[in-house]
């Protein structure tokens, strides 16, 4: 079988020789996998590793809190909901604002004192978020452009002498940052980017020429995270080579910025074009090492998708707080809307939903600051999760307050306008989707490829081949109910903890099946991999849930009974849709049905639109 490469893994820098027994040829021997401890990237291999996932984490005091809460405090005591309308209608903040905000220190959350910030830890990140999101989804967005992607690579990756330069004016907000990415040929697909950095020829700067589009904050920016190919000479082969870099670049001569885009929603804030006409760029302000932008850009993306999570949880609880104010008052047919069984099967599955979008928030939050640094799937499925679940929320919510609702003076449609950009940007949901596909398929190729590799000296790995084997043995007769969560959720969860078990059993049965039918050729089964993507978001969610519902139960919290409830009923229709999600993937009908889809779809294609012929022809 040919395996998937595997990118993402380390790859040992001196490979030993070893003889294989029975053979007189050498034969170098491949790194073993790097064992990685992500609950989502294991799930691939059909393990739990929940070590991570349990407890749920508690990384702040009821004083860390109040400091939050505190911080926030002179925005939410000004802010009427006619200020977001406002704002809106201008297509940006006023000076006021933007005053009370440095006040807040809101611009330098994260930035360690010593640079002028607060010096916020992730989880007290989340919370901010989420109480900006309470009002205005747009605000969020300038100041999370600004530091959880603007000028967080400086914080990762920046040298000594780069944060003593640019953090200060930052976290005062006397400088505002955005993040130069995507570009008219080179969206998801960042290895398209156009824009180059050539070395000018005193080696002291880099020469700049290319442009970006989408940019919030480019308008309004001072600092910019810039990604653009520059030539690298190969250290083997001596050949030059385009590879992506990051910089940071200052606005100045020949950086300049279109007009305003005019958008669907987040109108308040500033999204332009940004363009680079042989822009200076000091050599010094190379953001890690030339060559590694890929990985720069990466690891910043990663890094703040957490944010978004937090900031919709806020936006879900404004919506679902009037929707049930709503249904509480409004009188139809002689009754309260709140007491018809439709309104309260909306009010049930919105709660839910805000339920796992704010038990994800936290729990990516908590255990990147206990010091958790593999976490790029779990961050992927979050902000998936996090971004439909808060269109669906607000949808009905609108829905519940009917005429009401669709009118701009209650927000909620401005809310859902605004939502609607967070399954776009800073990785669309369908690409996430193939990305959590993709690398746990290949971490997952690399363990069986490792199988394959111990089957030709069987005796010398004994062990493995036995374990692996009794393991695919027990699963084919059906004695396997997979990992067990039993010891580490509370006992009244034990129904629910089992389904997760069974979740894991089968996934890592169908990625198996997947690997073993499609070897590398499986990067071309994009209608399966979203499947198998959807599964792994449902089981994961599952485990998160399930971790914080133990917490409620074991501490006796007043909400327990609720989070209780809301485990049990997330999980067994989690659970239903894991089975769906996997059968597509061998079941012969729903084989036969994605190649009509795809049949379909091509004739629509080749025609630029609606093929058949109209009902009155």
């Amino acid at each position: 079988m040919t395996s998937i490469s595997r990118p993402y893994s380390r790859q040992s820098s001196s490979p030993k020789e070893v003889t294989h027994e029975g053979s007189a040829a050498k034969r170098t021997a491949r790194p073993a996998p790097v064992e990685s401890q992500s609950f989502v990237m294991n799930l691939f291999c059909g393990d739990g590793k929940v070590q991570h996932q349990f407890p749920y984490p508690q990384v702040l005091t009821p004083e860390d809190i109040q400091l939050v809460d505190m911080v926030t405090e002179p925005l939410t005591k000004k802010w009427v909901p006619e200020d977001a309308l406002r704002f809106e209608a201008n297509e940006k903040y006023d000076d006021t604002l933007w005053d009370l905000l440095r006040e807040m220190g809101s611009f330098g959350i994260q930035v360690p004192p010593e640079y002028g910030g607060i010096g916020c830890n992730n989880t007290q990140y989340a919370r901010l978020g989420e109480l900006m999101g309470r009002y205005d989804l747009s605000l969020g967005v300038v100041l999370g452009a600004h530091q959880s992607i603007g000028f967080k690579g400086i914080l990762l990756f920046g040298t000594d002498e780069q944060k003593a330069k640019f953090l200060p004016d930052l976290a005062a907000g006397k400088r505002v940052a955005c993040f130069c990415l995507t570009e008219p040929s080179a969206g998801s697909d960042a290895s398209g980017i156009k824009t180059k950095a050539e070395l000018s020829s005193d080696g002291k700067h880099y020469v700049l020429n290319g442009s970006k589009i989408w940019i919030s904050n480019g308008g309004i920016a001072d600092v910019f995270t810039v990604f653009a190919k520059t030539p690298v000479r190969s250290e083997t082969t001596g050949e030059l080579k385009d590879k992506v870099t990051a910089f940071i670049v200052e606005r100045g001569p020949g950086l300049t910025s279109g007009p305003p885009n005019k958008k669907m929603g987040i109108k308040a804030s500033n999204t332009t074009e940004v363009f680079f006409d042989n822009v200076k760029v000091p050599v010094d302000n190379v953001l890690g090492q030339v060559g590694d932008g890929f990985k720069v850009a990466m690891n910043i993306l990663n890094n703040g998708r957490f944010g978004m999570a937090g900031a919709l949880t806020g936006a879900m609880r404004t919506c679902i707080t009037a929707a049930t104010d709503h249904a509480n008052t409004r009188t139809q047919f002689g009754n309260k809307l709140s007491t018809y069984g439709d309104i309260q099967e909306k009010i049930a599955h919105m709660s839910v939903r805000h339920y796992v979008t704010e038990s994800m928030a936290y729990m990516l939050s908590g255990v990147m600051d206990k010091g958790f640094t593999d976490y790029q799937l779990e961050a992927a499925i979050s902000k998936v999760y996090a971004s439909e679940a808060a269109w669906y929320v607000c949808d009905e919510s609108i829905q519940i307050l009917g005429g009401m609702g669709y009118m701009r003076e209650t927000g909620l449609e401005k809310f859902l306008r605004d939502i609607r950009i967070f399954r776009i940007f800073e990785g669309t949901n369908d690409i996430l989707r193939l990305f959590v596909s993709l690398t746990g398929l290949q971490y997952a190729g690399g363990h069986l490829k490792e199988l394959q590799r111990a089957m030709q000296n069987p005796v010398a790995n004994l062990g493995m081949i036995f374990g692996e084997g009794t393991k695919r043995f027990a699963r084919s007769v059906g004695l396997s109910s997979g990992p067990s969560l039993q010891e580490y959720v509370h006992p009244q969860l034990r129904d629910e903890a089992a389904l997760v078990s069974k979740g894991i059993q089968n996934f890592g049965a169908s990625v198996e099946h997947l690997l073993m039918k499609y070897n590398k050729n499986i990067i071309h089964e994009q209608m399966l991999l979203r499947r198998l993507a959807d599964a792994a978001i449902d089981i994961y969610a599952m485990v998160v849930v399930l971790s914080r519902a133990t917490r409620a139960l074991n501490a006796n919290l007043n909400s327990a009974g609720i989070e209780k409830n809301i485990a049990n009923l997330f999980c067994h229709e989690a659970s239903k849709r894991i089975v769906d999600s996997l059968s597509g993937l061998r079941a012969t009908q729903r084989l036969k049905n994605y190649s009509t889809m795809k049949s379909i779809a091509e004739e629509v294609l080749s025609n630029g639109g609606v093929v058949q012929n109209h009902p009155l022809d």
